[in-house]
């Protein structure tokens, strides 16, 4: 394989693992939420916005997977010629967003599920009840930045 087969893959799992973290965790937190406002259709909105908080890795996935692309010369016309080297790296700088947004935006929706069923019996505390997935949201952020660096720092 040529070093731009890796990382096309590299840019292939960032946006492939992190989007099936967010469709997970969003099914997740979904479920509660229709359960809430099958209750009481006024918590729509409320609930909502905390299933959408899982959605987050994907779009993370798909900015690194972006900024891989533009970095190989694939979204400017003309792919470049990489070594196996150079290709792995950028290959590994793609991992960290992969593999956590997988995971978090998994653990993501059942906090934000948690969430929704805190808001379904104390309305009052919608507040709050967005800190707990925004915990998780943290280590998603972490993983984006490092990729991000990574992949910008290597030299084509």
């Amino acid at each position: 394989m040529t070093g731009l087969v890796w990382a096309l893959i590299g840019a292939a799992i960032a946006v492939g693992l992190a989007g099936c973290g967010s469709a997970i965790g969003v099914g997740i937190s979904g479920m509660a939420a229709s359960g809430v406002v099958t209750e009481d259709p006024g918590k729509f909105a409320k609930v909502l916005v905390l299933q959408l908080l899982p959605g987050t890795q994907g779009i993370y996935g798909l900015l690194v997977s972006f900024i891989t692309l533009s970095k190989v010369g694939l979204l400017g016309g003309g792919a470049a010629e990489l070594d196996m080297g150079t290709g792995l790296l950028i290959f590994a700088a793609c991992v960290p967003i992969a593999i956590v947004g997988l995971i978090s935006a998994i653990y993501q929706g059942k906090t934000a599920a948690a969430s929704i069923q805190l808001v379904a019996k104390r309305p009052e505390e919608f507040g709050k009840s967005m800190l707990f997935p925004a915990m998780v949201e943290t280590y998603a952020i972490l993983s984006l930045l490092i990729s991000i660096l990574a992949v910008s720092a290597i030299q084509i």
